[in-house]
This record gives structure tokens, sequence and C-alpha cells, in this order.
């Protein structure tokens, strides 16, 4: 280990399962909440002072049926997520393109493996392909740790898991623990500059 209210929508999935979706916030399923607050505010700062640009990927739907309960005010009451998605968040940092996953876990003892869809571990894998910089993290709601995996990682223990689950004590074996300030509360590009950019070298998934 390293140390350094709104209104709601009802969504269809493919599979025909249907969720409540909140009109007014930005996550497909409403999970990750926190954690997606506290990455967009660290993004904003980042944005602010010229660091790096990086943002949320929209998240495409198909919009079903819509109710004008006023004839100044449209209301979307039923809409289909398009295409699954890829990962949370992509950007330019330092002249890298940058993409990355994000999770919350409420566990204590371990990070269920369905968390992470087969769809975004090839998307991770082409990022890397392409020279890209590409992460997960991972919030321990229990333990207010916010941990950075290295794409690579996550892959390889996606592709060759035994299990269904990944344990906590993985992730203090290959993570890094992401500080935290109260501009920026997921300050991930700290680690970013540690395991890509300082001095010493490294190779394009950032390992030495």
């Amino acid at each position: 280990m390293y140390n350094i209210s709104g209104e709601s929508t009802m969504v269809n999935y493919p599979n025909g399962r249907k969720s409540s979706w909140a009109v007014r916030t930005t996550s497909a399923g409403g999970r990750g909440m926190m954690l997606e607050k506290d990455i967009n505010m660290s993004n904003d700062s980042y944005l602010a002072d010229d660091t790096a640009v990086i943002h949320k990927k929209p998240t495409p739907v198909t919009i079903v049926k819509v109710d004008y309960p006023q004839r100044s005010a449209a209301k979307i009451t039923e809409a289909y997520f398009k295409i699954p998605s890829t990962t949370d968040y992509n950007g330019i940092y330092k002249g890298k393109y940058i993409d990355f996953e994000a999770k919350e876990c409420a566990s204590r003892t371990s990070f269920p493996l369905k968390s992470i869809h087969p769809h975004q571990i090839r998307h991770l894998d082409s990022v890397l392909r392409h020279g890209g910089i590409a992460f997960v993290i991972v919030r321990w709601v229990e333990y207010d740790e916010t941990w950075f995996i290295q794409a690579r990682d996550m892959i390889d223990f996606f592709d060759n898991a035994s299990r269904r689950s990944i344990p906590y004590d993985w992730f203090q074996q290959h993570g890094v623990l992401i500080p935290a300030t109260y501009i920026r509360p997921v300050d991930y590009l700290k680690i970013v500059d540690r395991l890509y950019f300082d001095k010493g070298g490294t190779t394009s998934d950032g390992r030495k």
C-alpha cells in the first residue's frame, strides 16, 4: 500500500428491469452519489485552476413519456437507457487521456465483482492499449476510505477471479489511498502524478 429531491422517473433497462430515477441527479442508478459529488467537486477545482479538464460522462437515455402538468413545464415520467454506459469519467491531464470508473462499497469485507461490468472492463483495457491512463476509484463507506486502483490490476483480478468479490485486504495490497482536502475531497490526480508522471520512469500503465 502507498501512503501518500427531485421528482422520480421510471427508467427501463434492456433486460426489462425497472428502476426509479431521480431527475435532478446525474448518476444512472442513484448509487454512489456522495462519491460522485466529491469527485465532481474535485474536478471543478481542477478545471478552475486549469490543472485538468475531466468531466462526468452523460448517460444516454431515450425519452418515452412526457407529462405536462403546466403549460410552461414538462416532466419526464418514463425513459430507457439507450446503451450500456462505459465508465463514469474521462478527460485530459498533462497531455494524457484519462478514463475511470467510480464505485461505492457498503461492505466491510469485500467489493462485489458484479459492481464492475464486463463491458467496462473491456473499455478500460482498450484505453490502456491505446496509451491512455485508466483506473477505478472505490470508496469503502464503512471505513471512510477512497482507493485508487490501476485498471490493469482490476482487469487481471476480473479475468482470473475464482470468487465473486474482491477482499478488502486486496485493496490494501494493490491500491493507493486517495488524499482529501476541503476543495478536493477526492484528489486523485496526486496519485496519477505519483504513478505516471514522477521522475524515475514508468510504463504506459503506470508500473515501475
